[in-house]
């Protein structure tokens, strides 16, 4: 299978008009490297899965209806901290490599990581914007094709956090221990100010904590296992630089992360 060729129905083309076909041409594009380990890719979906109906169920019951604009400006508060913690563990790392070898080819993979992010940024705030306005009453003939827009990207930006779930914005172009490293710093940093400040989302201080601290707890040892995975059975290590291993690693498109 051609390198380029990975989106869903790909052997009969792409249809844009279906957002989830949208979300994996956009933001699991072809420069992106195949996962090496099936299993973990298996890991991950399992924990996406559960995190997913864990925050639907949370939503619906505990919230009394389903808050889908309360989960995207959840959504949003994790982008802002991508936004901050993603270049400043990069740094980290690259402050890390720079004993191994030049930098500057490394440039090309983090600008395109970068604007991966902030793609999806940019639309999920789109598709918050439109949800708090599509019901406007002065928008007139509008009001049918915005709420078909709403409703597209809200799908859009549903697939699309499956997708940069999976490749963690593409970031294992760059380095194929960036996308676990970055998984665990978000996601704990994302769980304890909730912790520390006591928004245990109305479930009680059993269910609260371990709603909480489940998620944190499930990415890091998934992550580990990703590392230990990689150093096992490919040699490669979180500290080597990234040079080290470039075209030693096997691509497998039968393993593609949502497909």
């Amino acid at each position: 299978m051609a390198r380029g060729n990975r989106a869903p129905g790909a052997q009969g083309g792409r249809n844009y008009l279906k957002a989830h076909h949208a979300a994996w041409a956009v933001f699991h594009p072809a420069w992106i490297p195949e996962p090496l380990d099936p299993g973990v890719e298996r890991l991950k979906r399992i924990r996406v899965a559960a995190g997913t109906v864990a925050a639907v169920g949370v939503y619906t019951f505990v919230e009394g209806g389903f808050a889908v604009a309360e989960m995207l400006e959840n959504l949003l508060v994790a982008c802002g901290v991508l936004l901050v913690i993603a270049p400043l563990t990069a740094g980290v790392m690259l402050w890390i490599w720079r004993r191994g070898g030049s930098l500057r080819t490394l440039r090309p993979p983090l600008l395109r990581a970068l604007g991966l992010l902030l793609t999806f940024v940019a639309a999920a705030v789109l598709t918050l914007f439109l949800l708090q306005n599509s019901g406007r009453t002065d928008m007139g003939l509008l009001v049918l094709p915005v709420g078909l827009l709403t409703l597209w990207l809200i799908w859009f930006v549903g697939a699309g956090a499956l997708r940069v779930t999976g490749n963690f914005f593409g970031t294992a172009a760059v380095h194929r221990g960036l996308p676990p490293l970055l998984a665990i710093v978000t996601t704990w940093l994302m769980a304890l100010p909730d912790l520390f400040t006591g928004d245990l989302h109305g479930l009680g201080l059993t269910l609260g904590i371990v709603f909480i601290l489940g998620a944190p707890l499930t990415v890091t040892g998934i992550a580990l296992y990703e590392l230990a995975v990689l150093r096992r059975r490919f040699g490669i290590r979180l500290a080597d630089h990234p040079a080290l291993h470039l075209g030693g690693t096997p691509y497998d498109s039968r393993y593609a992360y949502g497909r």
